[in-house]
């Protein structure tokens, strides 16, 4: 070749690391009426028979080995349990609660965030049979009215509340007394005529505690998790040890070389337990991978997410995930702090986004620094689901695409059934609920008639003529709509794309356009978007905005794919209202409602105060 011809040849990316998971193998069944069924042709491995179980195994095989780790007030030293420890306390919380005579027909509640004594409170429920109810603190220490509170009590009905600090949730433990006098509450300062966590794991455990452990099976209800509450107030999901084992059984799948019997992962963790991503999914395959768990107390907003730095300082994982919006954070951290760049990816294999879907412009720097560093790109993995299934899908391949949704797990059924212009996702297998907790009702609307649980979520394959490359999100079925031209528009796909072109200014948006000529935004921008455009910001941002939005609209295609107008909100999403989860999801259809005078404002003619048009 010569020196001319090389002129125009374009450098291969460099290589990723290995990904030791199997490659993609389905089996699709298309009927008639053009709806799909789809299957991994992987088998499931064994499983645990309960988490108790796996506690009580990890800890006869590791009993020095720390286990999870907290740091001390002030970003101190880090303290907390062995494994061995860890089964010790558990064993003694479910001998006070068989003592107390608590059942599976009962529950433990918890209201505090992540800790390491939520971490042992859910354990010896665990371990005794006693359903426990974690939920989100925000329904306690933000919420003024402690209504979603309120509705989670009165699912559940528990027996025993805990909280970490009996003072911080004084206000709490003061709704749910008048709710029911008989209320035992635990913390761990044991205040306020609370009982002192202490007095439970101290209790000396009797046979009965093994008796226990020995009766769970994998139909056994865990714990009771609560939807965010999209569509009204949060249900109660019934979570079986059988379900926890499924997803552990998948994964172990699709698994493409033994587990090194000398490796101890290191996690990081700030999701809250109150969901299935960190409650059951992290928490659950930490313990199966015998790995220590360290919990983060930072969060993926301004002034808090400096506490995730801190700790990534001195915490290398091997696998790190998050919500995209920690991913967007963190690539801006490390493209200023080469050393925070050096410890991440001093031990990382590979990196999982979950939620909703990591931005093409976070992933290419993502991997921009990851060259820079290791000199390799990094895989990036995704499991889909919900509280009600658990993990159904996992993308466990190298790819270079962003925005797949996976294949299903080894032992998972998927059903996509066409749903106008779109395939809906039902799904079958041992992840999936058996439907809600005391809800008959909500129960039988939400099965189909071949027994799978509908998601409301629609995808599509990546190429219907190679569907072992995937499956892509497609947005809610509930949330999509049509212009006035009949035209239907993707929110599910527009959304994170609008938001991707606007990076890093916007914050999050909703779409609205239902019947009418054009699509538009209102836009929350970032909180660090403002103090960066100096006077007159909100003025600039709009301009900035304006301008990346057309930039969108030029190279995005049709009618569905282009925003009109937009409005800048600078009044945060409110979690009382249910516009934001604590994890940071926006509700679409909730925004839309309580906004709906902006909305208004946007369609009106001439257009309202604050509207810009593109």
């Amino acid at each position: 070749m010569s020196p001319a011809d090389d002129l125009g040849a374009v450098a291969a990316p460099p290589p990723f690391k290995a990904l030791p998971q199997k490659a993609p193998d389905v089996s699709i069944e298309k009927t008639a009426n053009g709806t799909y069924y789809v299957r991994s042709n992987h088998p499931p491995a064994q499983g645990p028979r309960s988490i108790a179980h796996l506690l009580a195994e990890k800890a006869a095989a590791h009993p020095d080995r720390p286990y999870i780790l907290q740091r001390a007030p002030g970003h101190g030293p880090w303290a907390g349990v062995t494994y061995g420890e860890a089964k010790r306390a558990a064993d003694g919380i479910a001998q006070w609660l068989l003592d107390r005579g608590l059942t599976g027909a009962d529950s433990v509640m918890v209201l505090s965030a992540n800790s390491v004594e939520h971490a042992l409170v859910m354990l010896g429920c665990y371990t005794a049979g006693v359903p426990i109810a974690p939920i989100s603190p925000a329904y306690s220490l933000i919420s003024s009215d402690h209504a979603k509170l309120k509705h989670c009590f009165a699912t559940v009905k528990p027996r025993v509340v805990f909280a970490q600090n009996s003072e911080m949730f004084a206000r709490a433990f003061e709704t749910l007394r008048a709710l029911d006098p008989s209320l035992t509450f635990v913390t761990v300062d044991g205040g306020n005529g609370t009982v002192a966590l202490s007095a439970l794991t101290a209790t000396e455990p009797t046979p009965a505690v093994e008796a226990a452990r020995g009766a769970l099976t994998h139909s056994t209800v865990a714990k009771y998790l609560f939807t965010s509450g999209s569509t009204g107030m949060p249900k109660g999901v019934p979570q079986t040890h059988g379900m926890f084992a499924g997803v552990i059984a998948g994964m172990e799948g699709i698994r493409d070389e033994p587990a090194d019997p000398d490796l101890i992962p290191q996690g990081l963790e700030w999701m809250p337990w109150s969901h299935i991503s960190a409650g059951n999914i992290g928490f659950n395959g930490a313990m199966w991978a015998g790995a220590t768990l360290h919990l983060d107390e930072g969060k993926p907003i301004p002034g808090m997410f400096e506490t995730t730095i801190k700790n990534l300082y001195e915490i290398s994982p091997m696998a790190f995930g998050s919500a995209p919006v920690a991913f967007g954070m963190l690539v801006e951290a490390m493209e200023r702090d080469p050393v925070l760049r050096k410890s991440f990816f001093r031990n990382l294999r590979s990196a999982g986004y979950g939620g909703a879907t990591l931005s093409h412009d976070v992933s290419q720097r993502l991997q921009a620094l990851a060259i820079a560093e290791t000199g390799y790109r990094i895989p990036l993995t995704t499991m889909y689901g919900a509280t009600e299934t658990q993990g159904i899908t996992v993308v466990h391949w190298i790819t270079e695409l962003v925005g797949l949704i996976g294949l299903p797990l080894p032992g998972i059924t998927l059903k996509l059934v066409p749903n106008g212009t779109k395939l809906e996702v039902r799904v079958k297998g041992p992840t999936v609920t058996t439907g809600y907790h005391n809800d008959p009702e909500k129960t039988a609307a939400a099965f189909d008639e071949e027994g799978f649980y509908k998601l409301g979520d629609a995808c599509r394959f990546l190429d219907p003529e190679r569907p072992e490359l995937g499956l892509v999100f497609d947005g809610r079925v509930t949330e999509d709509f049509k212009l006035d031209s009949g035209t239907w528009v993707s929110v599910g796909t527009l959304r994170p794309d609008v938001v991707a072109a606007c990076t890093p200014y916007a914050f999050d948006m909703v779409i609205a356009g239902q019947d009418k000529p054009f699509a538009g935004a209102l836009i929350w921008p970032s909180p660090a978007a403002l103090p960066s455009l100096g006077d007159n910001p909100v003025e600039k941002l709009k301009d900035v905005l304006k301008e990346r939005i057309g930039e969108f609209n030029r190279t995005s295609g049709g009618s569905s794919r282009r925003i009109g107008r937009f409005i800048v909100m600078l009044e945060p999403p409110s979690i009382d209202a249910g516009e934001i989860t604590d994890k940071g999801y926006v509700n679409q259809r909730a925004t839309l409602e309580r906004r709906h005078a902006l909305v208004e404002a946007l369609y009106a003619n001439p257009p309202g105060e604050g509207v810009v048009v593109v």
